[in-house]
């Protein structure tokens, strides 16, 4: 696995929708790029004025990012993204 410095965050997104709500399937070409994941590993925190900010997100948390945030890996076939944490938009409760 991957252990992010500072401030970042390793997530693996959850997979793009296939059908609509009405039921009708979506092609990969026009699938959404998601937008929500599931927090696999976080960053000590980042340091500010010699004192470090410990990160607020953990692993095992579902959050909320932007569309185009973020570093894609792929890591042992298995895609994530690397992003700070202040990318991250919110955590779903």
């Amino acid at each position: 696995m991957i252990q992010p410095l500072s401030d970042r965050v390793v997530v693996k997104a959850q997979d793009a929708e296939d059908k609509t709500a009405s039921g009708l399937f979506i092609p990969d070409s026009a699938k959404e790029k998601p937008q929500r994941g599931t927090v696999v590993a976080v960053g000590p925190g980042r340091v500010e004025n010699g004192t470090r900010i410990d990160t607020t997100v953990k692993a095992g948390d579902v959050v909320l990012y932007g569309k185009y945030t973020g570093t894609e890996v792929t890591l042992d076939g298995e895609e994530f993204i690397i992003m700070r944490e202040s990318d991250i938009l919110g955590i779903i409760q």
